[in-house]
């Protein structure tokens, strides 16, 4: 008998995201996750820290991504141009991974304060991680901070774009509408 039960993880994810929708995030609990999925606690310890964890996993990898892509980005493009390149470039590794459940995560989130107080510190992590990047690049600190802010703004913006209408362009091409959006307000005034 194999140690791991094969497409363990996927079901517990699977069975979380069905009880959420269901009842709601607060009122399920791991027990009732478990139970749904056929699995023991044990199994879903193997994948997950909590409950929480179900719908974050390896968002914890974002920051560092993004940074990595800030660093990584043409030494010739300025700091905004860096920054977006790097939204673009993560924007289309990032929908692979969570394209089919993204709407119902996004749901899942806007009921739930615990969860929106997640996502405030998710992308704390991330304007730091960008930040940080920026100022690696030469950016002045103010210039990076400000920076980091607006790219977290563009990435809100456009994630939530895409996730209502995930059909209608790539996860990329809504980070490049979004800065292009920003740009053009910005001309205008």
């Amino acid at each position: 008998m194999p140690r791991w039960e094969q497409g363990a993880e996927d079901r517990l994810r699977e069975a979380a995201l069905q009880l959420f929708l269901e009842h709601g995030y607060e009122n399920v609990t791991v027990a009732q996750i478990t139970e749904r999925a056929g699995l023991t606690r044990r199994t879903f310890s193997r994948y997950f820290a909590d409950k929480r964890d179900v719908l974050f996993a390896g968002s914890e990898r974002l920051p560092g991504a993004l940074a990595e892509a800030v660093e990584n980005a043409d030494a010739a493009l300025t700091p905004f141009q860096a920054l977006r390149t790097a939204l673009e470039q993560v924007g289309e590794m990032l929908a692979d991974r969570v394209a089919p459940h993204a709407a119902q995560r996004q749901a899942i989130a806007k009921g739930s304060a615990e969860l929106q107080e997640r996502e405030l510190t998710k992308f704390a992590a991330i304007t730091a991680a960008v930040d940080a990047a920026l100022r690696k690049r030469g950016a002045a600190p103010s210039t990076a901070e400000l920076l980091a802010n607006v790219g977290v703004a563009i990435f809100r913006t456009a994630f939530g774009r895409w996730v209502e209408h995930p059909d209608a362009a790539t996860l990329p091409d809504r980070m490049r509408e979004a800065a292009i959006e920003l740009a053009h307000a910005l001309d205008a005034h």
